[in-house]
């Protein structure tokens, strides 16, 4: 009989928080039909795959959609498979200690298993946040996206392989007008296909990625943050608009420095070590109010700036800093300064986004060579090459803190639930 361990809600069924095929029982079904398996009328996603594992093993992965984090342990080969989604929505952390494997969804929890000393990775100092599969703690790695890990009981050794690459994509051929098109359908049948089955609140921004969710998906509250006096940066009247067209109600936060110095060792502690994410703050007030108005659920829009280069830096990069600023972008003037170099020489591209997004100094040059790694995988396409270097650089820090400030403020059970297998133990 197969285990898988993972997070759980505490419903009569036991359905997966974070629901792997996030279509619903209509969907599920369609896929256990196509894996030629079984599907009881009550049975969840957690069933789904424990079959399709036992009937084709880790190659189910191919069939699955959404984000997970999950751990199949199979005792007819004695071997324990953890895995991630594509992009690595979800967070699993890892350690192998004398032949014993141990692993969660908070890096903090395995520390409390065996020696983990303190390391500041260069790159902290260079962008504020890991990257890769390396922790602050040593000895604890992270799962990287699309991978799957094998680990086996009886000799201790394990396996990884990534079983999915964005790099190995190839790009939509057709004019712009089709690209659009195509988009727009995938969009509109996919995003109300991930709906939550419950009462949810949308992280409305008024930017174009939360207003197309509120669109898309219905919600009946959204919540947005703003800050008095920051006139600029308030778009809140946006947001205000979105939600009467949609019938939905508005909650506003507003935050102040006196709830700052109250919740910043709470956000320290619910992140497990520092993100670089300029918006750790206003998510941690926005998820407080949901948790307060009794929501279980929180829906935001995550992505699309940096997979559909909708930030300045592409522009810098594609275009340069001159066409930028004649475009009348002044407002990024200091950001543009960054590529204009005394002698007037051209920057490379990975040099170009390297500046861009430092913020400190880049020990050894870790952060360039990963951005010149990322964007040499795309045959010169450069547009393709600033979407993987983001993937590489500012992806991982967007969704894990908002993954682990939302657990943190959530009304459902959350706690870790840790797995360790030094013997043919199961654990569920």
């Amino acid at each position: 009989m197969l285990s898988v361990v993972t997070e759980e809600c505490s419903t009569q069924s036991g359905s997966l928080i974070d629901e792997i095929v996030r279509e619903g029982a209509r969907r599920r079904r369609q896929q256990a039909t196509a894996w030629g398996i079984p599907l009881g009328p009550r049975e969840t996603d957690a069933h789904c795959v424990l079959r399709a594992f036992a009937k084709i093993g880790p190659s189910c992965l191919d069939g699955l959609d959404g984000m997970f984090a999950l751990a199949v342990y199979d005792p007819r080969v004695g071997r324990l498979f953890l895995a991630r989604d594509r992009l690595g929505e979800k967070p699993l952390y890892w350690r192998l200690d004398g032949g014993r494997l141990a692993f969660a969804s908070e890096a903090t929890t395995l520390t409390g298993y065996g020696p983990a000393p303190l390391v500041l990775r260069p790159e902290v100092l260079a962008i504020e946040t890991p990257v890769g599969v390396d922790t602050l703690f040593q000895g604890i790695q992270l799962l990287a996206h699309a991978t799957l890990l094998t680990f086996d009981i009886a000799t201790g050794s394990l396996d990884q392989h990534t079983y999915w690459n964005l790099a190995g994509r190839q790009p939509f051929e057709g004019t712009y007008a089709e690209a659009l098109a195509k988009f727009s359908v995938v969009l509109a049948e996919q995003v109300p296909l991930r709906a939550p089955a419950c009462d949810f609140a949308l992280l409305l921004s008024g930017g174009l990625d939360s207003s197309v969710l509120a669109y898309l998906l219905r919600p009946s509250v959204c919540v947005t943050v703003r800050y008095p006096g920051q006139d600029r940066l308030d778009e809140s009247q946006i947001a205000t608009r979105i939600a009467a067209d949609i019938g939905a109600e508005l909650v506003v936060v507003e935050p102040d420095p006196i709830d700052f110095t109250m919740v910043l060792p709470h956000m320290m502690s619910a992140l497990d070590y520092p993100m670089g994410n300029a918006s750790t703050f206003s998510e941690y007030m926005a998820y407080r109010k949901i948790a307060d108005l009794g929501l279980k659920v929180a829906v935001g829009g995550l992505g699309p700036g940096e997979f559909l280069m909708g930030y300045i830096r592409h522009s810098l990069v594609l275009f340069g800093p001159d066409a930028v600023l004649d475009a009348g972008m002044d407002a990024y003037r200091p950001l543009a300064a960054k590529l204009m170099h005394a002698a007037g020489e051209d920057l490379a591209p990975a040099d170009a986004v390297t500046r861009l997004v430092l913020r400190g100094h880049d020990p050894d040059g870790r952060i360039r060579d990963l951005i010149a790694i990322a964007m040499g995988t795309v045959d010169g396409d450069l547009a393709r090459g600033l979407t993987l270097a983001d993937l590489a650089t500012a992806w991982r820090p967007l969704v894990m803190t908002s993954d682990k400030l939302a657990s943190r403020r959530s009304g459902h059970d959350r706690r870790t639930r840790l797995a360790r297998l030094p013997g043919h133990r199961t654990h569920g």
